[in-house]
């Protein structure tokens, strides 16, 4: 009998087990997969590594830093310099957006477009703001919201803006004043207002994130807790005051308190008794986006110096490229680098299953094509999968949260979703951390920390004060 018993071993799970160790508490993690980091791994192909999507170590919370810290040695990290762009029309604009860039770039004409564009909308707001589309026009005016926002959320969802719920704007995009930009610019500020940027430096393990979560889950089996990998939950029977979950081998344990990374979407149809068909149906409604990178491997010479570029150009697929060198010179070797092309898929569609050379060799076609890298310059390339990576906040994704929430509030009180895929929140690493660690408070302490009010801020919350302009969006 465990007292806690976790579904999955990335960030969220080894974090709450971690907190547990601190109040004497010996956890069992239950990981589907062969391997241990979820979403925050780091992939090693031939000696090259991969980040899955780029993992910036900032936060906010004070008690995640020290997490980290108590995880990995300070020779561990490395302080790196932002620096993120987005390409467009053949140009490129700085990420922060700064208004005398994007203003250069667009050009004069383009520019009083968007601005006419900007005052238009701000006296003829869309009535209905609770789509992406709409709400972010509401706030930038249509042509800069066509220019930086439309072609790249798309590519993302893979769908129209217009099914894209508000929520996800609010999230990850941090309100830009157009008036506050241009004076900024042409330095007519006189208010002296400090204006809030995203930062400019962060923290990063030298060998990826994924070091982070290897270490942490050596160090909790050092300190025996059992992690069994492989060992994918498929059924959670409520007994009493207890649970008895079984994995795919047969094999069952007990536990009175059970912390579920599993996606939300899965977990109704996962417990017995069986809800019912509202819950069940919720849960079936909640969507996820998959996500495939192709790493390339060119001459460190030949590439950009960003650690990623947004892709806003309709007419390729890639939706951003990582140069992995960028982020620390250990994930590549020397005198070369990789450059991750990030592509934003559905499990069995065209690019999921097309066969990894072609993949290759569209990548690189897609490349050349931007002019990001030279005509036959690369030397090797590898690809990876990775299902299940972004939960989807189309227009009916907090109402099958709210049904599941509320029923297991009302008939399991022991059990806690917790992190992104858990709670089907588009959280950061560190939110997805913190709701591990209060829901282990919840049960040791008796804290009534509300977990579903993590990551709730309308503005992001990846910022610092500063004199530079505001951003727009982070993928």
């Amino acid at each position: 009998m465990y007292e806690i018993l976790i579904i999955g071993a990335g960030p969220a799970g080894l974090t709450a087990a971690w907190e547990a160790e601190k109040h004497g508490i010996k956890t069992l993690i239950l990981e589907s997969d062969k391997e241990i980091g979820g979403i925050s791994r780091t992939i090693e192909r031939n000696g090259w590594r991969f980040d899955i999507g780029g993992h910036r170590f900032f936060t906010k919370v004070d008690e995640v830093y020290q997490i980290w810290d108590e995880i990995l040695d300070k020779e561990d990290f490395l302080l790196r310099p932002r620096m993120s762009r987005i390409y467009y029309k053949n140009k490129f604009y700085d990420y922060p957006l700064k208004a005398s860039n994007a203003l250069f770039n667009l050009g004069i004409v383009e520019s009083v477009r968007c601005v006419l564009s900007y005052f238009y909308i701000r006296v003829f707001p869309p009535k209905n703001q609770d789509n992406f589309e709409d709400w972010v026009a509401a706030r930038f005016g249509w042509r800069l919201y066509n220019i930086f926002f439309k072609t790249y959320t798309e590519k993302v969802w893979g769908v129209d803006a217009k099914t894209i719920g508000s929520d996800w704007a609010s999230q990850r995009i941090k309100n830009l004043s157009l008036i506050k930009a241009i004076l900024n610019a042409f330095q007519i500020n006189k208010s002296g207002e400090i204006i809030t940027t995203l930062i400019d430096k962060f923290k990063y393990p030298k060998y990826g994130p994924g070091m982070m979560w290897e270490t942490a889950y050596k160090k909790l089996e050092a300190k025996n807790h059992k992690i069994l990998l492989s060992s994918r939950v498929i059924e959670i029977s409520k007994e009493n005051n207890t649970y008895k979950v079984k994995i795919e081998s047969g094999e069952e344990f007990e536990a009175k308190n059970i912390l579920s990374s599993m996606p939300l979407a899965h977990l109704p149809k996962t417990i017995k008794p069986i809800p019912d068909n509202k819950v069940l149906e919720s849960g079936q409604n909640l969507k996820f986006r998959d996500f495939l990178s192709v790493a390339l491997v060119i001459d460190k010479k030949d590439a950009f110096p960003d650690n990623w570029i947004y892709i806003h150009d309709p007419g390729v697929k890639v939706g951003r490229v990582q140069n992995y060198g960028s982020w620390s010179p250990y994930l590549v070797k020397d005198g070369k680098t990789c450059l991750g092309l990030e592509y934003f898929v559905n499990i069995g569609d065209e690019l999921w299953s097309m066969e990894d050379e072609k993949l290759i060799d569209l990548a690189t076609r897609e490349l050349e094509k931007l002019s990001l890298i030279k005509t036959n310059s690369t030397h090797e390339g590898y690809v990876v999968r990775m299902p299940k990576a972004y939960p989807v906040y189309d227009l009916n994704y907090s109402k099958n949260i709210d049904e599941i929430a509320t029923w297991l509030s009302s008939e399991h009180k022991s059990l806690y979703p917790i992190g992104r895929n858990g709670m089907h929140r588009y959280n950061n690493q560190d939110h997805s951390m913190m709701t591990g660690v209060l829901s282990v408070r919840n049960i040791i302490l008796g804290e009534k920390n509300n977990i579903w009010k993590v990551n709730v801020e309308e503005d992001y919350l990846e910022e610092i004060s500063s004199g530079r302009l505001a951003p727009t969006q982070k993928g």
